[in-house]
């Protein structure tokens, strides 16, 4: 069902919306910019309200200026390529890791998954089911505690020690599983042989009875976008097995990064 007017406008947040024609009018400003009082005339408002929207969105990145009184001039800031290099990286992630994590489940006959970091936590935004009628994957759209699993660790081992204690100490090191690591520095020590293997083990640290194993995904700006892995039952996987299925794995990850324009 379309929402109605009345109640599109019901739930309208003007300051916002006010911001939001400040950002339009700065995009079709041009290269030099606009000056406040040619921001004010482009969206109907006063100066004084304009300048204050403007600083607003300046703190933040999303605006920059030039010049001084009233000779100052603004332009939308980096901030904006900055998401939008995230927006393009996200969706054109997903486009070409689907195929991948589709023939890696073939080849491997385990549950294939795509995840994306979201303030912290892995978010899975891709799955291909293995075969069998048992689904021992979580639903997508799920946050997930980034040490607890392979996808998460994964993308945790492509940051240095202080990002990652400044991801996990607002998060905690909370116990899902019976091997969750619950310690910072054993978690750093994990994901040093992460990094140096070129994948990540989840065993069974998110989930009594399952193994993961996860390897990260980057773009051509050599910046971690995702990770992808594989979810088995323990008892059905070899104890030997993980080498070899982590080899798989950062086989298909990196030729997901390859075709995203990354090394």
């Amino acid at each position: 069902m379309t929402p109605n007017a009345d109640n599109a406008d019901k739930y309208r947040v003007k300051s916002l919306d006010h911001a939001l024609d400040v950002v339009e009018a700065l995009g079709h400003g041009g290269r030099d910019g606009l000056a406040v009082t040619e921001v004010a005339t482009a969206v109907g408002m006063s100066k004084s309200s304009a300048y204050s929207i403007l600083q607003t969105l300046l703190r933040r990145g999303f605006v920059a200026s030039h010049g001084s009184g009233p000779t100052r001039r603004y332009r939308l800031g980096l901030s904006f390529a900055y998401l939008g290099d995230q927006v393009t990286s996200q969706t054109g992630l997903r486009e070409v890791a689907m195929p991948y994590l589709e023939e890696l489940t073939r080849v491997a006959g385990l549950t294939s998954r795509l995840a994306i970091f979201d303030e912290g936590y892995a978010v899975a935004i891709g799955r291909i089911d293995g075969p069998g009628t048992i689904r021992i994957a979580p639903f997508l759209g799920r946050r997930e505690l980034p040490h607890a699993t392979a996808i998460g660790k994964a993308m945790l081992a492509t940051l240095g020690d202080d990002e990652v204690r400044a991801i996990i100490e607002p998060i905690g090191l909370l116990a899902r599983g019976p091997n969750t690591i619950v310690d910072i520095d054993t978690l750093l020590r994990d994901l040093h042989r992460t990094a140096e293997r070129g994948y990540a083990v989840d065993d069974e640290e998110d989930t009594a009875g399952v193994v993961c194993i996860g390897a990260s995904v980057h773009d051509r700006t050599a910046t971690c976008v995702g990770a992808i892995s594989v979810t088995a039952l323990k008892h059905e996987m070899r104890a030997d097995a993980a080498a070899e299925i982590g080899a798989l794995v950062r086989r298909y990850a990196d030729s997901i990064t390859t075709e995203l324009g990354g090394r």
